[in-house]
């Protein structure tokens, strides 16, 4: 073994001490405060890597890196890097996370480039580590399921029924107030329950990369059939790519038809078990108890062939179910643990919040020490409200896990302050197949009628591309909901509106999970701009926006500004980033932009009616008093 440090490695192989600390990472070599104990082989390893960096004078760095990072990585003073972003026109403090493209100019300027490295995974407390490793190791977790359905067919009876409690009876209208999660015991075998109010849900946490369900259980009842919010539930779950057990409920009634349900069912492409096809349904009551054990049976059965598993002595991972501000515990989040072992007093970062655990409790109330695969436990002891969805990291340092929250926070306010483009749009699909990122255009279709529905999805379906496949994920009737918008961010999707309003809720969720929302009048113009997109040839559309009309009154040659042309604003408005059009005599005689606006000496940035100003026009002088002046501008527009 060779004794050396990260300094004087950096020496011996003129480096940057960032280059050396970077590979040493990648290898999991990471010495103690610096000192580096290594094999002649890893040795050998790590100085051919660095090397390579060297040669192609790269750094690494972090998404999010500040300005400090940069410093450190360079091993220069803040000041220099202060000054380059200066002189870039950039002005940030030090802490603040940059955006990579100016991250990447900043290190060009001092004759680097970048080489983004993934996030170090989290540190994880050894001592604990070493010893569940030995004692456990990788085995069999339990199943997480979710119940999805329409709202009045009994979800909430049936895991009532499940956990012996009466929750339905205490909650306001028997409707679920809030996102539970539960375990039962069915013969000697854990199955944990997330209890939603529906699928909006389960896929607003998808929305957010969490898939935390293992297993669908479609809840239809079997004296109403298959509802809109049905359909809805069904195409979340097979968006979501989960096995689905239905649960014919309420057939205890009169009424009921199972036999029906069957059928309806195959109208979604789930084709029963009784009908030679893949899918379970199972008929119960919620009432009775009838056929509840031979549900929690195939629940088990099928988790049995999907081999679910899990190391309880491994990394923690986790999701968060739901989250709140508690008058009295301050900051309270229901976490779903996936992976190894949540303890009290672990050091954890969850999205952008962060703290040491102080206590945990169970779906009970009870008190825990700790929390393994599949169990679902409250959390106190963070600085702030995490979201829905949020990963659980764990860390060993306190300081860099408080430390890595407030550059999440930093990277969040640079990202809204900047905005994003939508994820997918029909304008980029071409770049995202040459990138490989794409070979399935998948498609949320919102109608007036399901005439028009059945219309536009035979259309959509009958397109053909041998490079990329178009999926019609949902396809409903009435006003595009934040609810399609949701789907659609979950799975990557675009939402199409034909003949069709959108609610102001999924317009803002589409702002906030960068959403295309299209919308058409006429059925042809909707499924040529699908097929061109297919095909790579959609170009964005662009129309004219009026401004303002301006006559000019007076014409001026001045010694140094040259020709001026002093009119006056007769309509609406001019700004300095205008395009404009003159007119003469009704005809046009010039078209072009502005090269300057003045308010009697000053230079302004716009102009309105019934005010005064003095113009030039870039490249053209030829104006005459009586010339007219139309201002427009050019936006972009989705159809």
């Amino acid at each position: 073994m060779s004794k050396t440090t990260v300094e004087s490695l950096a020496t011996d192989l003129h480096a940057l001490p960032s280059q050396v600390q970077h590979v040493l990472a990648e290898l999991g070599a990471e010495g103690d405060n610096g000192k580096l104990e290594l094999d002649a082989d890893t040795l050998e390893i790590v100085k051919e890597a660095v090397g390579e960096m060297v040669q192609n004078k790269q750094i690494a760095l972090l998404t999010g890196s500040t300005p400090r990072d940069i410093a450190s990585a360079l091993n220069i003073g803040h000041a220099e890097v202060q000054k380059s972003l200066v002189k870039a026109g950039t002005l940030v403090a030090l802490t603040t996370a940059l955006q990579p493209e100016v991250a990447e100019r900043i290190v060009e300027s001092f004759g680097y480039s970048v080489k983004w490295a993934e996030p170090p995974k989290p540190k994880i407390k050894q001592e604990d580590d070493r010893v569940r490793k030995r004692a456990i190791g990788t085995q069999p977790r339990p199943p997480v399921v979710t119940i999805l359905g329409h709202v009045d067919h009994g979800k909430t009876s049936l895991l009532d029924y499940i956990r012996k409690t009466k929750v339905a009876e205490k909650e306001h209208g028997g409707i679920t107030q809030h996102i539970g999660a539960y375990q039962i015991v069915h013969d000697g075998k854990k199955i944990t329950f997330l209890d939603t109010p529906g699928h909006e849900a389960f896929t607003a946490m998808r929305a957010r990369g969490a898939q935390v369900t293992d297993i669908a259980i479609l809840v239809i009842a079997a004296d109403d059939g298959i509802m809109p919010q049905t359909v809805e539930a069904i195409n979340h779950a097979k968006a979501a790519n989960v096995p689905i057990i239905v649960a014919a409920t309420k057939v205890d009634k009169p009424e009921a038809n199972v036999n029906k349900v069957k059928q309806q069912l195959t109208e979604h492409e789930l084709v029963s078990e009784d009908f030679g096809g893949t899918t379970p349904v199972v008929p119960v009551s919620a009432k009775t108890g009838e056929g509840i054990a031979n549900l929690l049976e195939l629940i088990l059965l099928q988790s049995e062939l999907m081999d679910l598993k899990a190391d309880p002595g491994g990394e923690v991972e986790g999701v968060v179910i739901e989250a709140r501000l508690d008058k009295g515990r301050g900051p309270v989040a229901t976490v779903l643990i996936e992976n190894g072992t949540l303890k009290v007093g672990d050091t954890a970062l969850i999205g952008n919040a962060w703290g040491r655990i102080k206590a945990m409790f169970d779906f009970q109330g009870s008190p825990v020490k700790d929390a393994g695969p599949s169990t679902p436990v409250e959390i106190l002891g963070l600085d702030s409200v995490p979201n829905a969805g949020d990963h659980i990291r764990q860390y060993l340092d306190e300081r860099e896990a408080r430390e890595t929250a407030e550059k999440i926070r930093d990277a969040e306010r640079e990202s809204q302050l900047a905005g994003k483009s939508a994820k997918v749009s029909l304008e980029t699909l071409k770049q995202r197949m040459e990138e490989g990122e794409s070979k399935e255009l998948r498609i949320v279709i919102k109608a007036d009628v399901q005439g028009s529905v059945e219309a536009v999805r035979g259309l959509i379906e009958k397109i053909e591309n041998p490079e990329v496949d178009v999926k019609v994920l949902h396809a409903g009737v009435g006003s595009i909901t934040a609810n399609d918008v949701l789907l659609a961010s979950a799975a990557s999707a675009i939402v199409v509106g034909f003949n069709t309003k959108v609610e102001p809720t999924a317009t803002s969720e589409a702002e906030r999970h960068r959403v295309q929302i299209r919308q058409y009048r006429i059925i042809y113009e909707l499924i040529e701009d699908i097929e061109r997109a297919v095909k790579g040839m959609l170009e964005p559309k662009y129309e004219e926006k009026y401004l303002g009309t301006v006559e000019i009154r007076q014409a001026f040659k001045l010694s140094k500004a040259g020709a001026v042309a002093g009119c006056y604003v007769s309509d609406g408005l001019i700004n300095r980033n205008a395009q404009v059009r003159v007119k003469r005599a009704g005809e046009v005689i010039w078209e072009g932009k502005l090269e300057s606006l003045k308010r009697f000496k000053d230079d302004v940035r716009e102009v309105a009616a019934g005010f005064e100003c003095g113009l030039q026009f870039d490249g053209w002088k030829d104006f005459e008093v009586g010339d007219q002046i139309e201002a427009f501008e050019t936006v972009r527009v989705d159809a």
